[in-house]
């Protein structure tokens, strides 16, 4: 697959891994934690903030990967 191609699909994989994901985490926390103290969303909105790094991590590493020939 050309680098430009890779670098497209992959980018717009990334917006929507974003959008999707920070929809869900929201839905979920306005669903389940609504009754919650601040301290429980305050964590909560922590570990969600980060955990989307793992997969946009992945998906930036296949990204950058050489082309095979």
């Amino acid at each position: 697959m050309p680098v430009r191609l890779k670098k497209f699909i992959g980018t717009i994989a990334m917006i929507l891994l974003v959008v999707v994901y920070a929809v869900f985490a929201t839905a979920y926390a306005s669903l389940h934690l609504a009754q919650s103290s601040g301290w429980v969303h305050l964590a909560y909105f922590l570990a969600t903030g980060v955990l989307w790094v793992v997969p946009a991590m992945l998906l930036i590493r296949w990204m950058e990967a050489k082309p095979k020939r």
